[in-house]
């Protein structure tokens, strides 16, 4: 599995709360997903920006699992998203979004502005450029034939 990660603080502690769910991969699930997070981000009582950074990253993330994990599977494979979150006494949530598709066989290529593999379809190549963006850190896992994993972490303002 090849990954690349961009940074902008590291630590290490244990959760005080998490969560994980499965959904198809489809294009109504995006707003699911963006609900599910922004609720249990919501806990930490998140200023409407750092909300709004979460579920920008996270639609980001979820919806290239959906235009790109799966583009070349037949029926017969389970098309599936799981995204699960956990957050610390700090303030850190770490929100991972992970598929079983086709795998991204050059992620440094692929996290470069503007890249993409479906130019035809329109589509920018901003994705990992805006999650990067919202996110304090993101790295993203991928493995040909087996799947892509992106971490978002974003710290929150606690008093």
């Amino acid at each position: 599995m090849r990954s690349a990660t961009i940074s902008k603080h590291t630590e290490k502690e244990q959760p005080i709360n998490f969560f994980k769910c499965e959904f198809p991969a489809k294009s109504i699930n995006e707003g699911f997903a963006r609900i599910i997070a922004s609720a249990f981000t919501s806990q930490l009582d998140p200023t409407i920006a750092e909300i709004s950074d979460i579920k920008t990253a996270v639609s980001e993330a979820v919806t290239n699992c959906i235009v790109h994990a799966y583009k070349d599977s037949d029926k017969a494979v389970k098309q599936v998203i799981t995204l699960s979150g956990e957050y610390y006494i700090n303030g850190r949530v770490v929100i991972l979004i992970k598929d079983k598709g086709c795998g991204i066989p050059n992620i440094k290529e692929a996290m470069q502005p503007l890249y993409t593999t479906l130019p035809s379809e329109e589509r920018s190549g901003m994705g990992f450029s805006i999650m990067a963006s919202f996110s304090d850190k993101l790295k993203v896992s991928s493995a040909v034939k087996k799947g892509t994993s992106v971490r978002l972490e974003k710290r929150i303002n606690v008093t």
